[in-house]
């Protein structure tokens, strides 16, 4: 059957697609004879575009503009409204949900956003009743109400952290429906861990080998805090990632007189620079964070009033494993950057304690929600 599992995705974020891609690819490798649909949601609730033609943007557009100029104070308000736009609007996007399933007939829907999970999931028990709905969260923690997780739901939920686990119980999931994983998913190309050669690297870059390095990311299109922090650590050895944001790299290099901070653009090399550093710092994303971890980086992040509402609880998983340093202001980052090669060891130690194997892990669990 064409279309016998569909992972459904936006790109509100990189974080979705991403989650979706990496399972395709190892759903690929483990299970060839699966026949994966990648389905963005937003061509599916509004194929006519009618939400572009009235404002202008497309639905995920403003979202990622926001983020790629810093502006995240004020997400929790509008987050309320999206999700009352969705509350109006909740019969339309059903009967376009079940007319869409009417005509593909999958045998398991992987959910991979927020907020549309009620409406997907009543549509498709209406439509196709004993299909599997499957959410799988790619934030480390729900946001209550009716963001990731909806009460009175037969379905099965993938959750990253003990936490989101236990908030999905609290909604009176069944235990049998809840399967906690060891972390967020994770690209495949994570788990190579190729042999990078490091001093050809930096002197390619004009940095030094021996001295400790940290890895500066704010998503895929960077953020004007990365001026603020290059300011506020002129004699340390930095490699920033400017992403898709041609502007704030330029206006990077051309800030830093210092030999030391090395600005770069957009790069699928991410785990590889990774694997080339020391520390990580950067917001907290649930991706990025796990990201570096996973390849053995201590971190440094942000809590305070710009922090998105579904990353409020990523610090505290940061701290609760002794992962690295959780602070409120750039101003606060030079004591961090300190504290945490200071004590590098040790925090190298609680990071490598953390084995997430997720992606391979969610792809089992869908392998026996299908054979029931």
């Amino acid at each position: 059957m064409a279309n016998e599992v569909q992972l459904i995705y936006f790109n509100a974020g990189g974080g979705h697609r991403s989650a979706a891609l990496a399972l395709q690819e190892v759903i690929a490798q483990t299970h060839p004879d699966w026949a994966v649909t990648l389905v963005n949601l937003f061509e599916v609730i509004d194929s006519d575009r009618y939400y572009q033609k009235l404002t202008g943007f497309a639905p995920e557009d403003l979202y990622n503009m926001r983020l790629k100029r810093g502006w995240t104070r004020g997400l929790a308000t509008e987050l309320k409204l999206f999700q009352a736009m969705i509350r109006l609007t909740f019969p339309q996007l059903k009967k376009k949900m079940r007319s869409f399933w009417r005509n593909t007939q999958p045998q398991l829907v992987v959910s991979l956003v927020p907020n549309f999970n009620k409406v997907m999931y009543e549509a498709l028990r209406d439509e196709l009743p004993g299909v599997p709905y499957v959410t799988v969260l790619t934030d480390m923690a729900d946001y209550p109400p009716n963001f990731w997780m909806e009460p009175n739901q037969a379905q099965h939920i993938i959750c990253g952290t003990g936490f989101a686990a236990s908030q999905a119980a609290g909604l009176g999931y069944d235990a049998t429906a809840i399967i906690q994983t060891s972390g967020m998913i994770l690209r495949p190309s994570f788990y190579r861990k190729p042999c990078v050669d490091k001093v050809s690297r930096y002197a390619d870059w004009g940095l030094d080998p021996m001295r400790p390095t940290g890895l500066v990311l704010f998503g895929g299109h960077g953020s004007n805090e990365m001026l603020k922090i290059a300011s506020s650590l002129p004699d340390q050895q930095l490699i920033f990632v400017a992403g898709h944001n041609s502007a704030l790299a330029q206006k990077m290099a051309a800030q830093s007189s210092s030999g030391q901070h090395l600005v770069l653009g957009f790069t699928k090399d991410i785990d590889q620079l990774m694997q080339l550093s020391d520390y990580f710092v950067g917001k907290p994303g649930p991706g990025s964070l796990s990201e570096a971890v996973h390849m053995g980086l201590p971190v440094i992040t942000f809590r305070n009033a710009a922090t998105m509402p579904q990353e409020r609880y990523n610090p505290t998983w940061v701290e609760e494993n002794q992962l690295g340093k959780v602070i409120g202001a750039v101003s606060e980052l030079p004591g961090a950057v300190d504290g945490v090669l200071s004590d590098l060891p040790r925090f190298k130690q609680h990071v490598q304690d953390i084995n997430n194997q997720a992606v391979f892990e969610v792809v089992e669990a869908l392998a026996k929600i299908r054979r029931r």
